[in-house]
């Protein structure tokens, strides 16, 4: 206590409040509630069952520690607290909105004393405070404590579980099991979503690894606010596999368009999102080895934070199919190495198409030096780019090349 008036059960601020505290505990609980929403949707008297006594164990707690002259017992504030955080936790209650309400608990308790306070009372009124100060401290450890002891305890096995199943899914391992252990009905079909981050420096293992940490928790808490349920993923970091339950309407469009571009500005760095949709569970290893082709293909053309379905890269995927055809046309670029004026004038010109002067000006020409650069390439390559087949098969060639130079011949990309 901060004064040298000690409070004792006799004392006149603690003889009004008596009364008042015995019937509060209802009154207590109210408040709690009222502030967290949507606990007004819950069943009447959801939480009375455990924690109108606890409120009225730790108010008797707080009379008995003022009779006795003592400080607050931890031991038994805990008796009474752990098991109201235990439910909470395990009712998937997040420990923000459990600390919110015993806030909200505090506030009412403190109100209705302060409101029987009179002129005289102040000391009195400063040794509650420091009781009460001392009553929030252990109860904030408490359920700090006993929240993350339950979710790492049963929740930590669920997520385990979770990731098991959604490997057994990928890769068309036996599911059922641990669909069970994972407390999840199998779907028939899934979306199927391959997530890519560009991997840090490997060198620095000690802050790859608290970056990875932090991108699966990013990950996992925007794919729970986007199913509405703790997804089934296999996500580590840096690359990985979502499975999603196809939406009702089962629109061939992009329906994740979103995802890349929310986790990329979470994250701080670049993500490449793609996209299968209503995957037969049975098909899925087969999605798996495809779609992950696809995302390696978009991050070595570099593409930009997106999200992308086969539609999107179907050309550039044909093209780097292994075969005579795609090793001779990247053979066509190269003339173009030892000339890399050349070469940036050519990337240009596929970036801009026919609008001669913007690709100009990006390479800082003017455009009759650009058109002779360009006639430069075509007596070089064969290839006209000013001919809109010899353009696209230019294009082609560029993207072959970049991907996949030929045999020992250094990429100058």
């Amino acid at each position: 206590m901060s004064t040298d008036r000690p409070l004792s059960l006799e004392t006149p601020l603690i003889g009004r409040a008596i009364p008042r505290l015995a019937g509060l505990a209802t009154d207590l609980l109210d408040a709690s509630l009222a502030q967290v929403a949507g606990t007004e949707q819950l069943p009447p008297g959801h939480f009375e069952e455990d924690v109108a006594p606890a409120i009225v164990g730790v108010v008797g707690e707080i009379l008995q520690a003022i009779d006795e002259h003592r400080d607050l017992d931890p031991d038994r504030i805990a008796m009474l607290v752990v098991p109201v955080v235990t439910r909470q936790a395990e009712e998937r209650i997040p420990l923000r909105l459990g600390v919110k309400a015993f806030f909200g608990g505090v506030h009412r308790l403190w109100g209705e004393i302060a409101a029987l306070a009179e002129p005289g009372d102040l000391p009195d009124l400063i040794g509650l405070s420091d009781l009460l100060l001392d009553l929030l401290e252990q109860i904030n450890i408490i359920m700090a404590e006993t929240h993350a002891e339950v979710v790492q305890s049963i929740f930590g096995a669920e997520r385990e579980a979770r990731r098991e199943l959604s490997s057994a899914l990928l890769h068309g391992g036996p599911a059922e099991e641990l669909a069970i252990r994972a407390d999840i009905a199998l779907a028939d079909t899934y979306d199927l979503l391959s997530v890519q981050v560009p991997p840090g420096d490997r060198r620095a293992s000690f802050a790859d690894d608290v970056v990875a940490r932090r991108r699966v928790r990013v990950a996992r808490e925007m794919l729970d606010d986007l199913s509405g349920m703790s997804p089934l993923h296999t996500f580590d970091g840096t690359t990985g596999y979502v499975l999603l339950p196809p939406p009702p309407d089962g629109t061939d469009e992009v329906r994740y368009g979103h995802v890349a571009a929310e986790l990329s500005q979470r994250l701080g760095t670049s993500v490449i999102v793609l996209e299968f949709h209503a995957i037969a569970r049975t098909c899925l290893p087969q999605a798996v080895q495809e779609i992950g082709e696809l995302s390696e293909l978009a991050l070595s053309l570099g593409k930009p934070t997106g999200t992308y379905t086969i539609d999107d890269l179907m050309l550039e995927f044909q093209l780097t199919r292994p075969g005579p055809a795609r090793d001779r046309l990247a053979t066509r670029i190269l003339p173009l190495l030892e000339h890399p004026h050349l070469l940036e004038a050519l990337h240009a010109h596929i970036r801009f198409g026919w609008d001669r002067k913007r690709a100009a000006a990006a390479v800082h020409l003017h455009p009759n030096s650009f058109s002779y650069r360009l006639r430069r390439v075509a007596d070089l390559t064969g290839f006209d780019p000013s001919d809109p087949y010899d353009s696209r098969m230019l294009a082609a060639a560029l993207t072959v090349y970049q991907l996949y130079p030929p045999a020992g011949i250094p990429d100058n990309e």
